[in-house]
């Protein structure tokens, strides 16, 4: 296994999924640690000295013109933590929650935040140990960055809050008692570093990338499959008609269309048919599903730039300033995230579109695909799920990144909301999930009907990954089975992209 080294390695969206699922190792370099500690000698003498300095030796908020004493700093910043805690609703789900702890980890070394190396090595710890705080899923607004779910998973240091233990909820006191581990105090600047920042937006955007890209692969994948079905053209994807309208996405999705149709049976027997031209929702999947991928590389471009950031507040530069900023703001990224929201749930209203125009019976292919029409209703139904679907994203698709309510008695007077970009962003990537399911369900059923022609062979061994979980449909049955294991052919990522 290889090593990152936390506060000196670049980050990616490929190393931070490997971080979170273990295929990479997080270490702790004697670089990093010098950073922390000259870092934390600055915070110290600040924090002894007369001059306020925002968060070492001041209040928070609009109480940051309340000047605390040294003696008082340490509860001070064990205050922050308790009173912040104020997350409701759900838990996030427990891989979210290790990437919060990772990227603030990463963010803490940099050297810019005042932490003790003490603190960093025992959240290195929990990581290590797979002992991942439980965070409710609702409460941020995004700025000053996610401080109630950042208050959550760092409530386990003070012997507060909860660990996710075998898919249970333990409390972390308990957990701590186990590992013979004392409380952390904390100390000057300690509970703003950790609670300052952008983690859990920057979480979501991770996971919801991860996901959009294995989607966005398969969208294509599955459009092809209902061209085979449907015996479209694949005239649209032509080379020559997308470097006149040079979009990297388009650019990209056309050629691994028509490497989809290399050397396809089916294809060649109708190139030269009477047919003019298909709808939209065949004949523009470079454009369609193009856009899609051009926002998830705006969204990755920012993501990247925000894993490699340091975002709590102040930002310490010398033993004499620490500035106060903005750099918690979720902005950034709350917006990129509502665009890329926008873009996955188009997906699903495209792919939704190509399910129904298999139904209707045309150039060969039976009415709800199915030669048994009548007794049988073959296909109807499952359509009525996409649309469902497809309206659900829909409606999650008002950007709450347009929205700000003041809070801090006005300190914080714009807000980003990003949290909840992040949550509904993957929130419609779930949904997608199951419309291309169907899709792609009733794409390798309408393939059946163009037999014994054969596509190309990367989308037979799809046609045949299919069959293995579900059959052809002859006569009507109960098709929840049949869905539920598609999903699972989706989630588990089984279909080659």
């Amino acid at each position: 296994m290889s090593n990152f080294n936390y506060g000196i390695d670049k980050l990616t969206l490929k190393k931070i999924i490997a971080l979170g699922n273990d295929t990479l190792q997080g270490t702790l370099t004697d670089k990093a640690k010098t950073q922390i500690t000259s870092c934390r000698k600055k915070v110290e003498t600040m924090a002894n000295g007369t001059k306020a300095v925002y968060g070492i030796n001041t209040g928070f908020g609009p109480l940051c013109d309340v000047q605390i004493t040294p003696a008082q700093t340490n509860k001070l910043q064990e205050n922050l933590l308790i009173t912040h805690a104020v997350g409701v609703g759900k838990p996030i789900a427990k891989e979210l929650s290790k990437l919060m702890l990772i990227l603030k980890v990463h963010a803490l070394c940099q050297g810019f935040s005042g932490i003790r190396l003490k603190v960093v090595e025992r959240i290195l710890f929990f990581i290590a140990n797979d002992l991942i705080p439980v965070v409710p899923e609702q409460g941020s607004v995004g700025a000053s960055g996610d401080l109630a779910p950042l208050s959550h998973l760092f409530l386990p240091l003070l012997g507060e809050g909860e660990f996710w233990i075998d898919n249970n909820i333990v409390p972390a006191k308990d957990i701590l008692k186990k590992h013979q581990l004392e409380t952390i105090q904390l100390q000057a600047k300690e509970g703003l570093a950790l609670i300052n920042g952008t983690q859990f937006i920057l979480a979501h955007a991770v996971l919801g990338l991860d996901k959009m890209h294995y989607l966005l692969n398969l969208a294509d994948v599955t459009g092809a499959m209902t061209i085979e079905g449907y015996q479209g053209s694949q005239s649209p994807f032509r080379k020559e008609l997308h470097q006149i309208r040079a979009y990297k996405g388009n650019i990209k999705v056309a050629k691994r269309m028509r490497n989809f149709f290399k050397n396809s049976e089916n294809m060649q027997t109708h190139g030269a048919c009477s047919r003019v031209q298909d709808p939209y929702s065949m004949r523009c999947i470079p454009q369609v599903h193009g856009a899609s991928r051009n926002a998830y590389f705006h969204l990755k471009k920012l993501a990247t730039i925000e894993m490699n950031s340091v975002t709590d507040n102040p930002i310490v530069l010398s033993d004499t300033e620490a500035i106060s900023g903005g750099n918690f703001h979720g902005q950034p990224l709350a917006m990129a995230l509502d665009y890329a929201a926008l873009a996955a749930s188009e997906l699903g209203n495209i792919s939704d579109r190509r399910s129904y125009l298999l139904l209707e019976g045309k150039y060969g292919l039976p009415r709800l695909l199915t030669d048994k029409g009548g007794l049988n209703s073959g296909y109807m139904i499952p359509q009525y799920t996409t649309a469902a679907l497809v309206t659900e994203n829909k409606s999650l698709c008002f950007p709450p990144s347009a929205d700000s309510i003041p809070t801090s008695l006005g300190q914080e007077d714009h807000v980003s909301m990003g949290s909840i970009s992040g949550r509904k962003f993957n929130q419609i990537l779930g949904n997608l999930e199951k419309i291309l399911a169907i899709e792609l369900m009733y794409a390798a059923q309408a393939v059946e009907f163009r037999r014994p022609l054969k596509m190309s062979d990367f989308l037979e061994k799809n046609h045949t990954i299919i069959r293995e979980k579900v059959a052809k449909l002859e006569e009507d049955r109960i098709l929840k089975d049949d869905i539920n294991a598609m999903i699972a052919l989706v989630n588990n990522r089984e279909i080659l992209v």
